[in-house]
């Protein structure tokens, strides 16, 4: 088997993705707890395991 020949800039724009991923989602977990306050975790797994 040879090996693979890796897309760095492929690789670059998917971490990139996932950081905006990321910095999407402590937005959106900061106004789930200004809303639900203590109960944001209860809530989230709730509507997760829904």
């Amino acid at each position: 088997m040879e090996p693979q020949k890796v897309d760095y800039s492929k690789v670059v724009e998917l971490a990139k993705q996932i950081i905006e991923l990321d910095l999407k989602r402590d937005e959106k977990w900061e106004v789930l707890t200004q809303l639900a306050g203590n109960r944001a975790f209860e809530v989230l797994r709730h509507v997760q395991n829904s």
